[in-house]
């Protein structure tokens, strides 16, 4: 068996379409939607991952905000910026760029964000709204891409046995709870294990779909596949490769080719889940925008009422 790729651009490309679509509509009632975008530090991955948001930003009509700060600046500084953006009515999206240098703390600064903006879906109010299947919690970007990629896909999720490889509050756990819901493109039956795991490859091969998110290449070989599985490769590692003119390559925690021979489909790296992130971000800010603007004009019939 050859796996078929699952194409992250293509879908991404058409959730992206569809949030054009919607700020167009919003537009027609006089609101733009707004992210603020906060960039603490020089990291070069984060400037890169900032600049990419920004650029789909205004390809979709989204306003960004870029606020770009030295890795020196305080803790009350940066916890003044956000508040100013939980303030700002035109700012609909929040999103603080991880990691954060060492002296800042990050769930401090991730729980300061108003829920409501919150579209990165980090903060525990949305997580655990989420986890009680409440739909109107944001759910953080990449497993919300998985879940879509799956289902633009036309896997069935209903009953099959979905297996997680990562614990991450970013990936992992959050994905954990969405395969679970009682929705399309869940209602699965989960196990999550990790690269601590014992014998991983034996629960791995119970996988009827198999999503690996640990940031370590190759930890999933090809005998570690149940045939005939749908693989969604999370991870996206940096190797040296003498061989390209940068002097190193992309590749996932799944080593693609061995799996590729076993798997039914299988997600490319990159351009299988990396694309997703950015336009599950850009839909979240549209929803928030859009809930926004739904309560303005409740607001607006009551008073008039």
């Amino acid at each position: 068996m050859t796996a078929q790729l699952i194409d992250g651009k293509r879908i991404a490309a058409e959730i992206r379409a569809e949030v054009a679509e919607r700020t167009r509509g919003l537009a027609e009632r006089g609101v733009r939607p707004g992210l603020g975008v906060v960039l603490v530090g020089e990291d070069p991955a984060s400037q890169v991952y900032v600049r990419m948001k920004t650029r789909a930003c205004e390809e979709a009509g989204i306003q960004a905000r870029d606020i770009k700060r030295s890795a020196d600046i305080g803790r009350a500084e940066l916890l003044g910026i956000v508040d100013e953006l939980n303030a700002d009515p035109a700012i609909h999206g929040i999103l603080v760029q991880l990691p954060l240098p060492r002296h800042l703390d990050e769930r401090e600064v991730t729980e300061r964000i108003d829920p409501a903006k919150d579209v990165d879906g980090f903060h525990p109010v949305n997580q655990g709204r989420m986890s009680q299947g409440d739909a109107t919690a944001f759910r953080p970007a990449t497993p919300a891409g998985v879940q879509e990629l799956i289902r633009r896909t036309g896997v069935e999720t209903s009953g099959a046995h979905v297996v997680i490889v990562g614990r991450s509050n970013i990936v992992g756990m959050p994905m954990s709870q969405i395969m679970l819901q009682k929705e399309p493109g869940a209602n699965a039956t989960v196990t999550v294990a990790h690269s601590r795991t014992a014998d991983l490859g034996a629960v791995t091969r119970q996988g009827e779909i198999l999503i690996v998110a640990v940031g370590v290449p190759g930890i999933v070989r090809g005998d570690m596949v149940r045939e005939g599985a749908v693989v969604i490769d999370v991870g996206v590692n940096r190797v040296e490769d003498p061989t390209t003119e940068r002097g190193y390559r992309l590749v996932g925690d799944v080593a693609f080719d061995e799996a590729a021979e076993r798997a039914s489909w299988i997600t490319p790296v990159p351009g299988g889940v990396g694309p997703m992130t950015i336009a599950m971000l850009l839909r979240n800010t549209v929803r928030s925008a859009e809930r926004t603007a739904s309560l303005a004009a409740a607001g607006t019939v009551a008073a008039s009422g």
